[in-house]
C-alpha cells in the first residue's frame, strides 16, 4: 500500500482527471466534427513551450503555460485566416497549421537538445507521468496529513482545477453549447450566441491541453479528445448517455493503460516498464476499435441503429 501511495496514486489520479476532462470536451468536438482542433492545439503547445524557454531560460510551469497559451491563440487565428483567405475547409487549414508548427517545435527541441537541457521530444510526446512521486505518501494517513498533502506534485492541483472549470462550463452553458453544436443557425436565431460559445469551447480545449501537456504529454491529450467521445457516439444517440459513456471509457483507458504499462512487461518476462502515456492512449484506441466493431449505433441505418 505504501508503495502504491508513493509511486502510483498521483500519476494514476492525474491520468484519470485529465482523461475525463479531455473526454468531456471531446464530446462536443466530435458532434461538431472538429476533433482535429484538440489535436492541433496539443501539437502547437510544443513550439510555444520551447519559445517560452528560449525567452525566459526557465522551465517554470507558469512560463510554459503562458508560452503554450500564446501558441494556441496564434493557432486559432492562423486556422481562421487560412480558412477564410485560402477558401479551404477547416480540417485542411488545421492540418496545415498544426503539422507546420509541431515540426517547428521538434526542430527547436532538437536544436536545444545539444545544450543538455532537460527538454526533449520524448518528454513532449509522453509527458512526465511516472515522475509524479508523492514522497510523503507513506500510507492512508497521509491523505489526512496537511504536511503530506502540501507535498503533492503541483500537476495534480492544476489538473483538478482545470477539470472543475470544464465541468462548470459544461453545466452552466449546457443549453447554448448543445444548440451551437447541433444547429448553429438555430442557436443564433435563439440568441444563444454560437460564436461566443465556440470561442469559449476552443479556449477551454486549449487550457485543458496546456494543463495536461507537462504531466502527460501530447499523446494522451490527443487520444482523449477523440477516442472516448467517438466510442461513446457509437454506443448511444442521446447526448447525456454519450457523455456518461465517454467518462466511463476515459476512466477505463486511464486505469487499464496505467496498470498494463507497469505489469504487462513483467508478464512477458521483461524487467523494464512501458510508457504509461503511450499505453493509456493505446487502450483508448482499442476501446474505440471495439465500439466500431460492436457498438449498437455503429451503423446509421439498419438493425444496428434501431437497436
Amino acid at each position: 500500500m505504501n508503495e502504491f501511495m508513493m509511486f502510483s496514486l498521483v500519476p494514476l489520479t492525474v491520468a484519470i482527471i485529465i482523461s475525463m476532462t479531455c473526454a468531456l470536451l471531446g464530446n462536443f468536438l466530435v458532434l461538431r466534427r472538429q476533433s482535429l482542433i484538440g489535436d492541433a492545439i496539443s501539437h502547437v503547445a510544443l513550439p510555444g513551450i520551447v519559445v517560452s524557454f528560449l525567452i525566459t531560460g526557465t522551465l517554470a510551469s507558469l512560463a510554459m503555460m503562458l508560452g503554450a497559451g500564446v501558441a494556441a491563440l496564434v493557432t486559432v487565428v492562423l486556422i481562421e485566416l487560412i480558412r477564410r483567405l485560402g477558401r479551404v475547409e477547416g480540417s485542411a487549414a488545421m492540418g496545415v497549421v498544426f503539422t507546420s508548427l509541431f515540426a517547428l517545435g521538434v526542430l527547436l527541441l532538437e536544436w536545444h537538445g545539444a545544450g543538455g537541457v532537460h527538454l526533449d521530444v520524448e518528454h513532449a510526446l509522453y509527458g512526465n507521468l511516472e515522475s509524479l512521486i508523492w514522497f510523503e505518501g507513506s500510507g492512508l494517513g497521509a491523505l489526512f496529513d496537511p504536511v503530506a498533502l502540501a507535498d503533492l506534485p503541483p500537476q495534480l492541483g492544476r489538473a483538478a482545477w482545470v477539470g472543475l472549470v470544464v465541468v462548470t462550463f459544461v453545466v452552466v452553458m449546457r443549453r447554448p453549447l448543445v444548440l451551437a453544436s447541433f444547429d448553429p443557425d438555430f442557436a443564433a436565431s435563439m440568441r444563444a450566441r454560437p460564436a461566443l460559445v465556440d470561442l469559449l469551447l476552443v479556449t477551454l480545449v486549449a487550457v485543458a491541453a496546456i494543463a495536461a501537456f507537462e504531466a502527460v504529454g501530447s499523446i494522451i491529450v490527443i487520444a482523449m479528445f477523440v477516442c472516448p467521445a467517438a466510442a461513446a457516439r457509437l454506443m448511444t444517440n442521446r447526448l447525456g448517455a454519450q457523455i456518461a459513456w465517454s467518462q466511463g471509457f476515459a476512466v477505463a483507458a486511464a486505469v487499464v493503460g496505467y496498470l498494463l504499462a507497469g505489469e504487462a512487461p513483467r508478464w512477458l518476462g521483461f524487467e523494464a516498464s512501458l510508457s504509461a502515456a503511450g499505453m493509456i492512449a493505446t487502450v483508448a484506441g482499442l476501446i474505440l476499435l471495439a465500439a466500431c466493431l460492436f457498438g449498437p449505433c455503429r451503423a446509421r441505418t439498419g438493425s444496428a441503429q434501431r437497436a
